[in-house]
């Protein structure tokens, strides 16, 4: 099966500036796909390409395999921009019902599709209001409706929750959840890395207009991981902290540790490929540390992000 977003080597420059430097990815069906990087990275001008509206300068884009220019391509996308794009002196169904018609949607089907997207969206009771009395989280909600009206197998999001309050936040995440169980690939650009963490199985990061990370989350996380190994400690008095900070100074002697660090009554150890974790707990036990759990500590997407973005050693 064809990827649904494909780009290869695409270069865009916008005036003198080269915007995007020959980026590279595929999203894949079933995708909910994070693209991360700072603000100037290319993210928008990436969207633009494979919305066709920006034609590349060199590099090819294509949508399930037809180049993103052609209508045909372009007719199995929906998509929330940053302008929600819809009309405040209409309500919420007749936005639905004008986006109907120009997506060619039957009047037949027309009206069982708008009340299946108001009710996929929990808007159903406010289908008569003007969106001009929307919240902001009842706008982004509809905008997601008014997306999927038409069908498409590909929804491209660009920061879905932003400026909305925590709540709104979550219930969007839900409809984004939602409308993957339904089939949907979904290309989620975001600047909200915990967001991006709880809902993408796979991501790219630009940066300065180039691919700096590319791949399954899980799996860059796997490889970008630090072999971090949490150490919870019976330590209660002050007498037991103090040994345990005298331990602290001789495992940052080992040849093996690379960093080491103590919080409360964890010890947190960044390993490298020679170490045993055994030895560390012997060591401890020797000077009367008592071990009560022993786990490895995961790399967060912020710490990916940071050493992608920022160079910074985690």
């Amino acid at each position: 099966m064809n990827s649904v977003i494909n780009l290869e080597k695409v270069n865009k420059s916008l005036g003198n500036r080269e915007i995007l430097k020959g980026i590279s990815f595929a999203v894949e069906p079933g995708d909910i796909f994070g693209y991360l990087g700072p603000n100037g990275a290319g993210k928008t001008t990436t969207i633009r390409v494979i919305l066709g509206l920006f034609k590349p300068d060199s590099g090819k884009a294509s949508i399930l395999g037809e180049d993103v220019s052609r209508d045909e391509a372009r007719a199995k996308v929906g998509f929330v921009l940053e302008a929600d794009g819809l009309y405040d002196n209409l309500t919420g169904y007749e936005n639905l019902d004008y986006y109907c018609q120009i997506y060619g949607v039957s009047q037949a089907q027309a009206k069982e599709r708008i009340e299946e997207m108001l009710r996929l969206v929990g808007l159903s009771d406010r289908a008569s209001d003007r969106v001009a009395a929307y919240s902001k989280g009842m706008r982004q909600k509809l905008a997601l409706a008014r997306a999927m009206v038409h069908e498409p197998e590909l929804l491209i999001l660009d920061e879905p929750t932003a400026g909305i309050d925590p709540s709104g936040q979550m219930e969007v995440r839900q409809i984004i959840r939602n409308l993957a169980q339904r089939g949907k690939t979904i290309f989620l650009s975001s600047h909200n890395l915990d967001e991006v963490q709880r809902l993408c199985n796979r991501i790219a990061l630009i940066d300065k207009g180039e691919i700096k990370l590319y791949g399954e989350l899980e799996k860059l996380r796997k490889e970008m991981g630090r072999r971090e190994v949490v150490i919870e400690t019976g330590v209660t008095t002050t007498e037991q902290a103090e040994v345990l900070d005298g331990v602290l100074v001789e495992l940052k002697a080992l040849p093996y540790v690379k960093s080491c660090r103590r919080e409360a009554r964890k010890l947190y150890l960044n390993l490298d490929g020679r170490a045993d974790v055994s030895e560390v707990v012997a060591m401890l036990s020797q000077k009367g540390v008592g071990v009560e759990e022993v786990r490895k500590g995961e790399i967060t997407l912020e710490e990916i992000y940071a050493k992608a973005v920022k160079g910074g050693e985690q």
